[in-house]
Formats: structure tokens, sequence, C-alpha cells
């Protein structure tokens, strides 16, 4: 019997310098999924994009503003271990809904960012 598995890989766009979450998308590691992280970034100011050698960088990253090296990718490696720190459905266990570990990792990086203030949300509905 063959199994198929559900992966979603999570795709994220942080400042180096400043050690701030931009934005994030989860799905394949497809060159299609990356573009619409571009599109995300648009309208963000950014100078230099460091990356791994993964291939589907090359099809929409400025080869000009591109960089490949694992040595300048330690901001983002943080984060990845940060996720897996906060949160549990990262770990073995954890649900294969898209919607729920985009909602999750919404209020993680929001959180991470400073830009969310639990004390003040209580009693308040959360709207992602």
């Amino acid at each position: 019997m063959l199994v198929k598995k559900n992966y979603s890989w999570i795709w994220i766009a942080v400042d180096r310098h400043g050690k701030r979450h931009f934005d994030f998308v989860c799905r394949d590691r497809s060159t299609d999924t990356g573009l619409k992280l571009w599109e995300k970034l648009e309208n963000v100011d950014i100078s230099q994009f460091c990356s791994d050698n993964w291939k589907s960088y090359k099809e929409f990253l400025p080869a000009v503003k591109h960089v490949i090296t694992k040595a300048e990718t330690f901001t983002v490696e943080g984060y990845n271990c940060r996720i897996r720190h906060y949160l549990a459905r990262f770990g073995l266990c954890y649900t294969k809904a898209v919607h729920m570990v985009e909602k999750s990792l919404t209020l993680l990086f929001l959180k991470l960012n400073n830009e969310l203030n639990i004390s003040e949300m209580i009693n308040k509905p959360i709207i992602i």
C-alpha cells in the first residue's frame, strides 16, 4: 500500500539585520510557491537576498541581488528553530491543515516581531 505524504514547506522572508519576519508562504518547494512569497514582498525595499542553492530561487530572485551561501542564512535558520520550539504542531504530532499552520505561524511571527500584545487581546476576538 502506497501512502502519499502531505508535505508542506514554509518559505520565510526575514530581515537578517533587524531580525524581523517579513512574510511567509506554506506550500510545496516549487517555483510557483516561491513566486507567491516574492509577490508578497514586492513593496519591500530589499537590497540583498541570501539563500541556499535551491534551484527555484534562480527563477525569481534578481541575480545581481542574490547571494548563494549557507553562511548568511543564520537568521532564517534561527526562525526555523524558534518555530519548532514554540509550536508543538511542528513536532511529530501536528495537524496537516495548511490553514491551521498558517494561523499558528502568523500569531508566532506577530509575537516575535513585538507586534502582538497578548494582554491587550484578552476578551477580544482574533481575526486572521
